[in-house]
């Protein structure tokens, strides 16, 4: 005999399939729990139980006192790191940032938020730039990037004191160069060696980017390093599973 799905379940599938099919549109308020509970003919908990689910996959979000509304959904970001930072966009004539050049190369409109300050690297840091996490000193530039209204990502970048002293890397502001900022003042990136992993956000980075609850993020660590193979910055970029598609190009060779 097949085993019975529990009730909020069902009811939870009942008021996907109307999300899906455009019968709730985003931004619309679903029913009043009491109305649910008339229509299903559940009792309150089973209703609650059934719009917790539904939250938890993204699909509603409950406002304070003011019932549960239908999540607007993101337009997908690609973030192309076979192309972004590559060495032929570095030696093209466009002066902007290239994360913002290619958002706005994709019809959509980028900002950024940038804090700059100078501190301790966390262990994971300085381990990549080769530092002493007791006594050295980074400057880390942290923005929130902004796709149309919207904060998409994060990301931090932490470069040696020592070696960006004086350059415009130390300004709270977005800066850009032919080239790139590092290349401007001397210091050439050779390669890079990215790390990705996948976990639930903290606290901080669901209040920074809005997330919808259960949302998890893909974490891009980025370490670049001169023709030495010296560690000259790290990038920790934090990208929600919900508004991004990753996507990298592989020679077969």
């Amino acid at each position: 005999m097949r085993e019975q799905r529990p009730r909020y379940h069902r009811i939870a599938d009942d008021l996907r399939g109307q999300i899906e099919r455009g019968e709730l549109e985003a931004g619309e308020q679903l029913p009043t729990e009491f109305d649910l509970v008339e229509r299903y003919e559940a009792s309150r908990n089973t209703i609650r139980l059934a719009l917790r689910r539904l939250t938890e996959e993204g699909l509603i979000i409950a406002g304070q006192g003011r019932g549960s509304f239908v999540r607007h959904s993101l337009t997908p970001a690609v973030w192309d790191w076979s192309v972004l930072e590559s060495r032929a966009r570095h030696k093209s004539d466009d002066n902007g940032d290239q994360w913002s050049s290619i958002v706005a190369e994709s019809g959509r409109q980028p900002r950024q938020e940038v804090r700059v300050s100078i501190r301790r690297p966390p262990t994971e840091v300085a381990e990549r730039l080769q530092l002493d996490p007791e006594t050295a000193l980074t400057v880390v530039r942290e923005r929130v990037r902004i796709v149309d209204q919207d904060p998409y990502a994060l990301a931090d970048s932490y470069f040696p004191e020592e070696l960006v002293r004086g350059t415009p890397l130390m300004l709270p502001e977005d800066v850009s160069a032919p080239g790139g900022v590092l290349a401007s003042v001397g210091l050439v990136q050779a390669r890079y060696r990215d790390e990705i992993t996948v976990r639930m956000p903290t606290r901080a980075e669901i209040e920074k980017l809005s997330l919808p609850s259960a949302t998890p993020v893909a974490v891009h660590m980025r370490t670049g390093y001169d023709e030495n193979d010296r560690p000259l910055r790290v990038m920790i970029t934090i990208l929600p599973g919900d508004r991004h598609v990753i996507r990298y190009d592989v020679s077969a060779e």
